[in-house]
């Protein structure tokens, strides 16, 4: 085989491969929903499939079968069978399975965990309540929810459309300005799982991503123990000048840190955003190397957002600084 076919080969595949990562695919199903969607995927599949072999199995037949047979394919009830019986007998069966899958109206149940997610211009506000929590626990970017345990999902947002689409746990449900969305999700199996949003939303629409953890239940109920708890008090001085920049330097008018002066509510909370695994809304991995350089560079990384670059800061009061945050878990 030529040099050249095989390179293209290889490079056709890149894509395909791509797609075969689990971690946010509606063909690894974790949730309830996400496998009755890909139960109907695969009878999608199956069906569609068979229907187009026969397909192409008649146009073959129709360019070199012999005469007679081609003469067969032009009566009226190879047309009837073909044209009308197969869609009157197929239509009905997905449109069916569709109904039984679809998203049924849940009454809201306050005796379950609820988690209140808003979308933004581009990155996702989540307040847990329900049952043992005394007031909104507030969270960004990443949800965490037990597994076996049927959750409570309240989808809004504050701007334009977004689409709340997480497939290895459920269906995909539009979130739209003044109104708010229902559906319920129950994880079958731990892990950590993507989620997008699926709505074109504005230039970083692409990069508008979050992160579901499943966990077992005691291993939730201690995280959001930990959640609730205010950010502690600054260890030492470094840690006290670094907050002092946080404060001083514009941050604290779009993010709040519970248990400091700082209460801003244009952006995400970040009390506990050193214990989350990305930062910017799923496109960094959370490290102090990826604070400062989001800090220093936000436009830089991902232009359009609405957080400046806050390029102000000396070296040393920028590494203070994000050491403080990243170790806020």
């Amino acid at each position: 085989m030529p040099r050249r076919t095989i390179l293209a080969l290889l490079a056709a595949a890149v894509p395909a491969l791509g797609g075969c990562s689990t971690i946010q695919s509606a063909l690894d199903p974790a949730g309830v929903n996400a496998r009755q969607v890909a139960d109907l995927w695969w009878l999608m599949l199956w069906v569609l499939g068979g229907a187009f072999v026969i397909v192409m199995a008649a146009l073959a037949a129709a360019l070199f079968a012999p005469r007679p047979w081609r003469g067969r394919l032009r009566g009226t009830t190879m047309i009837a069978a073909g044209g009308v019986a197969l869609p009157v007998a197929v239509v009905p069966v997905f449109l069916i399975a569709s109904f039984t899958i679809d998203w049924p109206l849940v009454p809201e149940r306050p005796d379950r965990l609820t988690i209140h997610v808003v979308g933004h211009q581009f990155w996702w506000e989540v307040r847990y309540t329900g049952p043992g929590i005394d007031r909104p626990i507030v969270s960004a970017n990443e949800i965490r929810m037990p597994v076996g345990q049927p959750v409570q999902f309240r989808l809004t947002t504050e701007d334009v459309i977004h689409s709340f689409w997480l497939p290895n746990l459920a269906g995909k449900i539009d979130m739209i300005p003044g109104q708010v969305n229902h559906m319920e999700i129950t994880a079958e199996r731990t892990g950590v799982f993507r989620g997008q949003c699926y709505e074109f939303c504005g230039a970083q629409h692409a990069h508008m991503a979050f992160m579901a953890v499943v966990m077992e239940p005691g291993d939730f109920a201690s995280w959001l123990a930990r959640e609730a708890q205010p950010a502690p008090a600054p260890a030492g001085p470094e840690e006290e000048r670094a907050l002092q920049a946080f404060l001083r330097g514009g941050c604290a008018s779009c993010h709040a840190i519970r248990g400091t002066p700082a209460d801003g509510e244009g952006g995400p909370d970040l009390t506990h955003v050193g214990g989350r695994l990305t930062l910017a809304a799923g496109m960094l991995p959370n490290g102090e190397g990826s604070m400062g350089g989001w800090i220093a560079g936000a436009q830089t990384i991902k232009p359009g957002n609405r957080m400046p670059n806050f390029n102000g800061y000396d070296g040393e009061t920028l590494r203070a600084l994000s050491r403080y945050l990243y170790e806020l878990k």
